[in-house]
């Protein structure tokens, strides 16, 4: 009698491929912009069959979701790893001028991502949770240093001042995005924070 081969289990061989996936759908946004999201070029991007897209995310909006939560919560993170390494007594207008540029230099297409995937929340109803629960974080983070309503204040000045940056053709001076940060600390761009 032949011995009956053992039965493979079932089960994922690529336990990271969502995230890949999700990975990838940032970079094609980042580089070829909304319209040129589709599961072919995220599949490609991601170097995955074309039915792992699918059958992690049915809808592409499924997809858009997918990258905007995980855009906002990287977000979130770079600027909760910052606060944290912050001295307690640091010139927070400084800091967060050098943080603002950081985001659209170093980190460009992740801050270029964000926006992108930010934008199709206006039309896009599903996805304004993901987004508001980063402008949420982001006034929380800010909040640490100052009180409530400033931090809310700070977070809308640098969601502005991030979409104003990433959109120019050159930084500005830091010292151009510090006076506009301690102007709104202290009403003076003279007075030390």
């Amino acid at each position: 009698m032949t011995p009956v081969p053992a039965r493979r289990q079932r089960g994922p061989t690529d336990p990271d491929r969502r995230d890949r996936i999700v990975e990838a759908a940032i970079v094609v946004l980042t580089e070829q912009g909304v319209s040129a999201l589709t599961h072919r070029r995220v599949a490609a991007a991601a170097e995955v069959p074309l039915g792992s897209t699918t059958y992690h995310f049915a809808t592409l909006d499924d997809l858009l979701a997918a990258a905007l939560t995980r855009a906002a919560e990287r977000s979130v993170a770079a600027l909760r790893a910052w606060e944290e390494s912050l001295d307690p007594d640091a010139d927070i207008a400084r800091a967060l001028s050098e943080f603002v540029l950081r985001s659209v230099s170093e980190t460009r297409s992740d801050t270029m991502a964000e926006y992108n995937l930010y934008a199709l929340a206006l039309h896009r109803p599903h996805l304004r949770e993901a987004a508001v629960a980063w402008d949420n974080a982001l006034a929380e983070v800010l909040s640490r240093r100052t009180d409530p309503v400033t931090g809310h204040m700070l977070g809308v000045l640098l969601c502005g001042l991030l979409m104003q940056v990433v959109l120019a053709d050159e930084a500005p001076a830091r010292e151009s995005v510090e006076a506009l940060i301690r102007r709104a600390l202290t009403g003076s761009s003279d007075s030390a924070v």
